[in-house]
């Protein structure tokens, strides 16, 4: 089956994003950069809602932390799941 395979490469790149994203939040809050501002506009759509439902805490925010855990499980489901 070709889709378990496209969705596993879908999730990396997501967490891929995900990463550089909080990187340059480091260094660079608003995203000027070209490579940051395509790394936002890939995950603001997931990042926002979690963020709605669970606000930042201390000044952290954990929304970060709850959708990279979630693409994790996923890919690691369709890892199992295709054997």
């Amino acid at each position: 089956m070709i889709i378990a395979p496209a969705l596993i490469l879908i999730g990396y790149a997501f967490m891929g994003c995900l990463l550089v994203r909080a990187v340059f939040s480091w260094f660079e809050p608003y995203p000027k950069n070209p490579i940051h501002r395509l790394a936002f506009d890939v995950t603001e759509p997931v990042l926002a809602p979690v963020r709605r439902v669970l606000p930042p805490m201390a000044g952290f925010d954990l929304s970060f932390v709850v959708v990279f855990f979630a693409v994790s499980l996923l890919v690691q489901f369709l890892q199992q799941a295709q054997g």
